[in-house]
């Protein structure tokens, strides 16, 4: 008798992206893609329609208009539809994001650099109830365990993430949805935490400690 098909729904804001996911996981027998979503609020409406087992979810959705990322789309999704396992595929494996991936109720976290069959494990993993991580995020989630440095909260990473890509503070507030007071204010606090002086000071030091990463494609 044939295993039923792991069932799972794609989510990235690049289209030519995602053919190539489906085209990659179709040539599994045992994963069937079953929709396909573009932004963070299509993904939590279609996961609660169609009931994959397994979202694979972009974590920078920098196509959504909503306003939902990808770590705001997975805890959206874990809270509105019980028994599904959201995978995050992503380019960065910075700590920061790893972190709050899994605090969100990521179930897996694989690197788009890495070889498919690490992919292919992770979805698997996730889908029978367990954790499937790259090697890559293992180490970081095992690093911040072990060498718990002061982490920035998800909103701080977003603001100094943003400052490296050469943004002054209106348009950080334009861009996160908050006052240039409230930008200030994040400033000080991350300057603050990472024993930074300045804003290129608090950039440098964030990426030392693989907070963030310089700007790379998602």
């Amino acid at each position: 008798m044939t295993a039923t098909p792991t069932r799972i729904l794609l989510v990235d804001d690049h289209r030519m992206f995602r053919a190539g996911l489906r085209a990659l996981l179709e040539g599994e027998p045992d994963l069937l893609i079953v929709g396909e979503a573009g932004n963070g609020a299509d993904a939590v409406r279609l996961a609660a329609e169609l009931r994959p087992e397994v979202i694979l979810m972009d974590l920078r959705l920098t196509g959504d208009r909503g306003g939902l990322d990808g770590v705001e789309a997975t805890r959206r999704i874990v809270a509105t539809t019980p028994g599904a396992a959201v995978v995050v595929l992503t380019s960065y494996g910075t700590q920061a994001d790893v972190v709050r991936a899994m605090t969100a109720g990521a179930r897996g976290y694989v690197l788009k650099a890495g070889e498919p069959a690490e992919l292919f494990h992770a979805v698997r993993t996730a889908a029978r109830g367990d954790l499937g991580l790259s090697p890559q995020a293992a180490a970081r989630i095992v690093g911040h365990l072990t060498d718990p440095e002061p982490i920035l909260t998800g909103r701080e990473v977003e603001v100094v993430r943003l400052v490296a890509q050469g943004l002054g503070n209106r348009a950080i507030a334009a861009a996160l949805f908050l006052t240039e007071a409230t930008v200030k204010t994040h400033l000080i606090r991350l300057c603050r935490k990472l024993g930074a002086d300045n804003r290129t000071g608090a950039v440098a030091e964030a990426v030392r400690r693989g907070l963030i990463e310089l700007d790379q494609p998602t």
